[in-house]
């Protein structure tokens, strides 16, 4: 039986998940959404989607016909599938949103998806956080402790240059640093189970939580 509020993931057109923690978001997901061709991938692995969503200019015909019923058909160019596959997921009235495949392949679009993570952060009642096969994205927008394994790798980004952020449990403070460009905070090293960001102001940031070996 579905939940009244399903966990929702959405498998984008990138690279095709190999490491465990993504695998298994796909395998427990009360629902799948599928960006477009992504679906092509679901099924050569051997997981069924539950909705697909694009513009449908990458989807086999065979495929199309198929699935045609749980199709959402969306021809926009303003917005790209994943997005559009988030707009659905937002629908469902979910618990949470996760966002897997949505790196590899073409650098831009990995570019592209990361950074629209925060704009879904924002968006979304539910947490919303994006797995790789190298880690974990999530966004904050204020002050925040945030749990962590020790020695586990974490790299922070900003996007505005007036933001100050203080850590505490970091091996490398940070209340230095001028968040101009993307590499400035990266690679830093959680000390313990916990740490935390004080930001100047609210803002989006992006945190990345290598996987921890």
């Amino acid at each position: 039986m579905k939940r009244l509020n399903p966990t929702v993931v959405i498998l984008a057109a990138g690279d095709f998940p190999k490491a465990a923690a993504p695998l298994r978001a796909l395998h427990e997901a009360d629902l799948r959404i599928c960006c477009d061709s992504a679906a092509e991938s679901l099924v050569a692995y051997g997981l069924e989607p539950d909705r697909i969503v694009g513009d449908m200019d990458s989807l086999s015909p065979k495929l199309q016909a198929c699935y045609a019923d749980i199709i959402t058909h969306v021809a926009e160019q303003d917005d790209n599938d994943l997005t559009k596959a988030f707009h659905l997921a937002l629908t469902l009235n979910p618990a949470r949103i996760t966002l897997v495949g949505a790196t590899g392949r073409r650098e831009d679009h990995t570019l592209g998806n990361v950074s629209l993570l925060l704009d879904y952060a924002r968006e979304s009642e539910c947490p919303v956080e994006m797995l790789t096969d190298y880690g974990r994205f999530t966004a904050i927008f204020d002050t925040a402790t945030l749990p962590a394994v020790p020695g586990q790798q974490v790299s922070i980004f900003a996007f505005d240059n007036s933001l100050t952020i203080k850590s505490a449990g970091l091996k490398y403070p940070t209340d230095q640093v001028r968040f101009d460009t993307l590499w400035k905070a990266t690679l830093n090293e959680a000390l313990s189970d916990a740490f935390t960001l004080t930001l100047s102001h609210p803002c989006g940031v992006l945190l990345f939580f290598a996987d921890h070996l």
